[in-house]
């Protein structure tokens, strides 16, 4: 719309991982000044006006919070490669140089010398991180927020006992879904999601030897929906939604319900969130991945598919319970 002038994208790769990738594409095209900050120069990267790049977590020190809670200490491993940095080095020299062209007068304090800096500096603001600090993290080796004092344990269980409020609170959610359903024109449902050798937009995976294990995208489908459409695995189909069209494998699977196909979003070749709605679930307040309408015809292999590829994608390690036929 032309109310968001410019962006900084920080470690993210939105022209892979948000649906309706041609209307990201329009949004990001629209920008009077895009950022990308990040380990390598992907999708999104490609359409930057800036490039800044940024370390790996080998090559950083710093904290790592796992999804239970739990702090753990980063330890650099090798010497950054080139010109990158650190996250929060690019970020606090940013921020000095917005405030000198702004003039303020009081700075906001992005003078830090060390990650532990930044860490003291959310303990002491953040009740649940008061009793973690770098000594306790590296004796313990890994504290669960919240841990308010330093003689707390910590709390590896939350809500092992009982909620704040005392008990769990409930609610009546009504099933169902404002999501499209499959038509006459748009049989099949597809959903998408992520492969065990990737993830997100494959920024880093798509950059190692997990490229390797997991090169392209493919089409699961139900036995009994291939061969309704006279397909096996292996064959090439053209999958397209109300909003576009891509090319990819067909593999045979019971893991898909009949009726339903998935594909991975990792790959820019073949990128699902081409197809996907870009409808926000109002109670989860994220885009509805899976569901979303399209039809399947066989087709041929993209003008730029590599004949000395791999042909055999009962081959693969990651491939599991695919149906053969002999």
């Amino acid at each position: 719309t032309g109310a968001i002038r410019g962006m900084f994208v920080v470690g993210e790769n939105p022209m892979m991982s948000e649906p309706n990738q041609d209307h990201t594409r329009h949004a990001l095209e629209t920008l009077d000044f895009l950022v990308c900050q990040d380990i390598f120069i992907n999708e999104t990267g490609e359409m930057a006006d800036v490039i800044l790049p940024a370390t790996s977590f080998a090559e950083k020190d710093g904290t790592f919070t796992n999804t239970d809670r739990r702090v753990q200490r980063c330890r650099k491993a090798v010497e950054p490669v080139g010109n990158s940095r650190p996250d929060w080095e690019i970020i606090s020299d940013l921020a000095r140089r917005v405030e000198k062209r702004l003039g303020v007068s009081l700075s906001a304090g992005f003078d830090y010398n060390h990650p532990s800096e930044i860490w003291e500096e959310m303990r002491l603001l953040t009740p649940e991180f008061l009793g973690i600090d770098y000594a306790r993290i590296e004796r313990e080796g890994g504290v669960h927020w919240p841990c308010p004092s330093f003689d707390h344990p910590g709390t590896p269980f939350l809500f092992a006992d009982e909620f704040p409020r005392g008990r769990g609170k409930f609610w009546k959610v009504d099933y169902g879904t404002e999501s499209e359903q499959p038509d006459a024109e748009y049989p099949f449902n597809l959903s998408t999601g992520r492969v065990l050798y990737h993830w997100h937009g494959s920024t880093m995976s798509g950059n190692s030897r997990l490229e390797d294990a997991f090169p392209e995208a493919i089409c699961e489908m139900h036995p009994h929906d291939a061969a309704e459409l006279g397909l096996i695995t292996g064959d090439w189909v053209a999958v397209r939604s109300r909003r576009g069209e891509i090319k990819l494998r067909v593999l045979m699977t019971e893991r898909s319900p009949h009726g339903t196909i998935f594909i991975p979003f990792h790959f820019a070749e073949a990128a699902a969130n081409k197809l996907t709605l870009d409808r926000i679930d109002q109670r989860a307040k994220i885009p509805d991945y899976k569901n979303t309408a399209v039809a399947i015809q066989k087709t041929t292999p993209p003008d730029n598919w590599d004949v000395g590829y791999q042909d055999d994608l009962l081959q693969r390690g990651v491939i599991k319970d695919p149906v053969q036929i002999h």
